[in-house]
């Protein structure tokens, strides 16, 4: 049985390696193009949520720099899962 923790470090994992990082490499945060590939959706797409507030997807912002962190999108992730088994 998965704890919502455990899910969060495999989901982390996951993107590590989808973003062509190692196990033991994993970035910290990650810029807008990054997020887009790893949700699936284009970068106007999370702009527009941004905008819009239309999900909770926590991201940093300093000046025009838009990061997100890595272990925020995993939350995020593992958050959005429906159904399956415990």
């Amino acid at each position: 049985m998965f704890t919502e923790e455990d899910m969060v470090t495999q989901i982390t994992m996951e993107i590590a390696r989808a973003l062509g990082f190692g196990d033991g490499d994993v970035p910290t945060a990650v810029n807008e193009g990054d997020a887009a590939i790893v949700l699936g959706v284009k970068p106007s797409t999370l702009a527009n949520w941004r905008c819009t507030g239309r999900y909770n997807l926590p991201f940093i912002k300093s000046g025009r720099l838009v990061r997100y962190r890595v272990v925020d999108l995993a939350a995020w992730i593992a958050s959005r899962r429906l159904g399956g088994e415990d």
